[in-house]
């Protein structure tokens, strides 16, 4: 039986550590300006054990908020940061350990916005915030970090129920749209997934786009320069018999609005088609089937878009146009872009366009199988990518799609992204505890220069080695002793995240070159499960 007043004393001393910097020596960048990030090992699997995460020694991290965390304006449902109202904060030996459901915080959105209010109408919250979906738990909510705030004014809650009265569903993605002047999330719910807007004050205003943008498993979501927002999807596939592979079955989209200022105008969504470039006719998805056993896990185009060397040329299909159906109802946004010939992939997460290329190259994220005994590993994509796509500007109807970066089983399950500077991108893992468990690792955040061909054996700088909370190491033993415990096991890196935090149409992400640690220039990142932490790194 473990040792709940010890996990008390854990837990305590935890909190106390992190609201401090974790702080080594260095200099992040050469007196040319050029990023010079030193690696770290990754942090081991050991079962029951806690660790701290590491980070180059070029760089620090501190708390910005933490699960519990008491929000200014709780409800009975929603008291905390990354904690529902439906149990104690530590594992209750009266309820067979049970414990209160954890939210999970995911991909951040950082912006500037002097004259927010909270719910405290005689507080100056300052100008800078950090905005959530959550994930996880009992119900799915939106919070602010107010990142200039006292203690007791640190974490907003904006709304936990959508403006027609129903529940909000659990959210993944967000961004900023500064034409529509609204919070973009998303909700990685399969067919019942989709994309809601949000005004960024309490008691905010969310409103469900399904009937413009389709229900799907939507994750990754960004406006480019004319407006248009970039979704990718991560919708898995089913596996194959006596195989640990997934199919793909996950789609990149791209949403053109007829009004770019009112998204509920609808608009036309398209879906990306890759042509194969063996038989010159589009790679689409393969149901599991009887004349197709693997169905899409192992046939020779999966091949060629799992390769380095081979870049594919693609295409925009177009699956749903408000204009032509004008029902006003939600459709599947998934199924449309089957039946109009996209191209699936292995569980894309997020995407993100390369700043000073006038966003004609979109770089994103495949998790692939998150599973080591997977047959489509070595060749098939099971190992996730980073894949590049080139067009001449972001609204051209063709494009070149290759691997940019092909995992191993030490860098698998890419997930978020994010440029640092406009050769660097930075993406970290979502592995699972399967993985973890298989190679004796936990996930890491790795930087990548674009201008390396990583086909040659290079291997991206791995700048913080995850560690595992107490919380979360309690939840993972927990969990592998069986029954009903609901909460997730170790924890996962989400929600990294550079930005200057301007809310203009000039500060979507790849509108500006970052400048990393000056000029107003944050990065921050999200533990999730656990503690629930979010982090801001600076430099040391």
């Amino acid at each position: 039986m473990l040792d709940l007043s010890r996990r008390a004393v854990a837990v305590a001393a935890s909190l106390t550590v992190a609201g401090a910097a974790v702080v080594t020596g260095g200099s992040g960048a050469s007196a040319s300006g050029e990023l010079h990030w030193t690696s770290v090992p990754a942090n081991g699997d050991t079962r029951g054990v806690a660790v701290p995460n590491a980070l180059a020694p070029q760089l620090a991290e501190s708390a910005v908020a933490q699960g519990s965390q008491r929000l200014e304006n709780p409800t009975a449902a929603v008291p905390y940061y990354g904690y529902d109202g439906d149990g104690t904060l530590v594992p209750d030996p009266a309820k067979s350990f049970a414990e209160a459901g954890k939210t999970e915080p995911d991909k951040n959105t950082y912006l500037r916005m002097p004259g927010l209010h909270g719910a405290d109408p005689g507080y100056h919250y300052g100008a800078r915030f950090l905005f959530q979906g959550h994930e996880g738990g009992t119900t799915g909510y939106l919070t602010r970090v107010n990142l200039d705030a006292d203690s007791a004014h640190r974490v907003t809650l904006l709304a936990s129920t959508l403006s027609d009265g129903r529940a909000m569903p659990t959210i993944d993605g967000s961004t900023w749209d500064p034409w529509a002047k609204r919070l973009l999330l998303t909700a990685e719910g399969g067919p019942q997934g989709g994309v809601y807007q949000a005004t960024p004050n309490p008691g905010a205003k969310v409103e469900d786009l399904a009937a413009v943008l389709g229900r799907g498993g939507y994750e990754g979501i960004q406006n480019d320069s004319a407006g248009r927002l970039w979704i990718v999807e991560d919708s898995g596939g089913a596996t194959p018999a006596g195989s640990k592979a997934k199919n793909p079955n996950s789609f990149v989209f791209r949403f053109t609005p007829y009004d770019r200022t009112d998204l509920t105008k609808g608009g036309r969504l398209q879906a990306l088609q890759v042509i194969s470039r063996r038989s010159g006719k589009p790679i689409t998805f393969q149901p599991i089937d009887a004349t197709h056993p693997t169905g899409g896990t192992a046939t020779p185009d999966q091949q060629d878009l799992s390769s380095y060397g081979v870049e594919l040329d693609t295409r925009w299909v177009t699956v749903h146009d408000t204009r032509v159906d004008t029902s006003g109802a939600a459709y599947d946004a998934n199924a449309a872009a089957k039946t109009a010939g996209a191209t699936p992939f292995k569980r894309p997460e997020n995407g993100v366009f390369r700043p000073g290329t006038r966003f004609g190259q979109f770089f994103f994220t495949v998790t692939g199988d998150t599973n080591t005994t997977s047959a489509a590993n070595a060749q098939f994509g099971g190992w996730g990518a980073l894949m590049r796509l080139s067009q001449a500007d972001p609204g051209a109807d063709h494009g070149r799609l290759r691997v940019f970066y092909r995992g191993d089983q030490a860098h698998t399950g890419l997930d978020n992204i994010t440029f640092i500077d406009r050769d660097h991108v930075a993406s970290v893992e979502d592995a699972s505890d399967t993985v973890h468990t298989q190679r004796g690792a936990f996930d890491s955040g790795y930087l990548f220069d674009v201008r390396t061909d990583y086909a040659k054996g290079a291997q991206p700088v791995r700048f913080l080695a995850e560690g595992r909370d107490e919380s979360a190491t309690e939840d993972n033993l927990l969990g592998a002793a069986g029954g009903t415990f609901q909460n997730e096991g170790d924890n996962e890196i989400t929600g990294i995240h550079m930005s200057d935090g301007d809310p203009s149409t000039d500060g979507i992400l790849g509108a500006k070159l970052p400048h990393p640690f000056t000029g107003g220039w944050r990065l921050f990142w999200t533990q999730q499960h656990g503690q629930n932490t979010t982090w801001e790194i600076r430099e040391s």
